[in-house]
């Protein structure tokens, strides 16, 4: 198996920011507008008072982020600065992927509900330090995934939980954005009837079958420590972690989330998972060996789309170039 360098020696990788590097920072507006003010006037305060340069573009349609993200990279490129990203695990994807693309450094002003790519990193969630952390920091290179061309940051997945993102979001329009509220969302979701995906996988030259009602990818050691997983460490050797329940009843998987909410997903006799590099997904059609040209609905960091099968997931050849703190902060601040 070929396996992507560890990047357990990032230190001596790590890249220090010229001086007078300047910031492109890019902000989903879906974050709010108090969100939006917030952040510029800790822009100006900390930036200001450094004597350094920043562009804050604030996006109100989410349709136009990733078109903003790219042009704000290239200019980080030409004038050899930074690409930021303000705002959940979503809006940091997209920004990140734009960052990854033009080789430019990639910085995060944490803005979300979960924000599980800067915890992870130790990046810090208060506006005030995150924003002193971007004028210090080194750029550490750090794994990220794709799924197809879709890049992700912190897991992809496919099957029921995409359905229990898009239900989440529908919940957090009407009920407000909040912790308690995506799990309230999530146990609805699982009480209602859902399928079970028949899947093939390739792995190293092998297909093996799956039958679940989901495949989750992770790329997050934070998140997979949390629900207990055992290969959590493993996204830092240049791999990622699948996840896969076996089919089982409504009220069994739903026990079976309230043991993963409880960080004791691994304990389970009723979940499959796995380490890999790269892995190709085929869901065989009735009486085919494998399926044509279908679609099928793929979450990434909590965005939906339509993607072509087979799905191919894999570890980026090229790491994202992030600031963070030394290794040792970094671990300190993981929450």
């Amino acid at each position: 198996m070929t396996v992507s360098a560890p990047l357990a020696d990032a230190s001596a990788a790590a890249r220090a920011l010229a001086p007078d590097a300047p910031f492109f920072i890019v902000m989903n507006a879906g974050s709010g507008r108090k969100q939006a003010d917030e952040t510029r006037a800790a822009l100006a305060r900390e930036f200001g008072a450094a004597g350094r340069r920043f562009d804050l573009r604030v996006v109100d349609k989410p349709r136009s982020l990733a078109a903003a993200a790219r042009e704000a990279a290239e200019q980080a490129r030409e004038q050899r600065g930074v690409l930021v990203g303000a705002g959940g695990d979503g809006t940091l994807c997209t920004v990140a992927e734009a960052a990854l693309k033009a080789d430019v450094p990639f910085g995060v002003l944490p803005r979300g509900t979960f924000n599980y790519f800067s915890r992870d990193h130790g990046i810090p969630a208060d506006l005030d330090a995150s924003t002193k952390l971007l004028l210090d920091a080194r750029a550490y290179p750090v794994q990220v995934g794709y799924v197809n061309d879709r890049m992700f940051i912190v897991n992809a997945s496919l099957g029921l939980y995409p359905t229990l993102l898009e239900d989440r979001e529908a919940y957090k329009r009407q009920f407000g954005r909040s912790r308690l509220v995506a799990l309230w969302s999530a146990l609805f979701t699982l009480l209602r009837r859902h399928r079970h995906l028949r899947l093939h996988i390739e792995h190293e030259g092998r297909t093996r079958e799956l039958r679940s009602s989901t495949l989750f990818v992770g790329n997050n050691r934070l998140q997979l420590e949390q629900i207990g997983m055992a290969e959590a460490r493993a996204v830092e050797q240049g791999l990622l972690v699948a996840i896969a329940p076996r089919p089982i009843g409504r009220l069994a998987h739903l026990l079976l989330s309230l043991r993963g909410a409880a960080g004791r997903l691994a304990d389970s006799d009723h979940v499959e998972s796995f380490t890999f590099d790269r892995i190709t997904v085929t869901r065989p059609s009735r009486g085919m060996r494998s399926t044509g040209r279908r679609r099928t609905k793929v979450a990434t960091d909590g965005e939906i789309a339509w993607l072509d099968m087979p799905l191919e997931f894999r570890v980026s050849e090229r790491p994202l170039l992030l600031l963070k703190p030394e290794p040792a902060v970094a671990e300190a601040n993981r929450s």
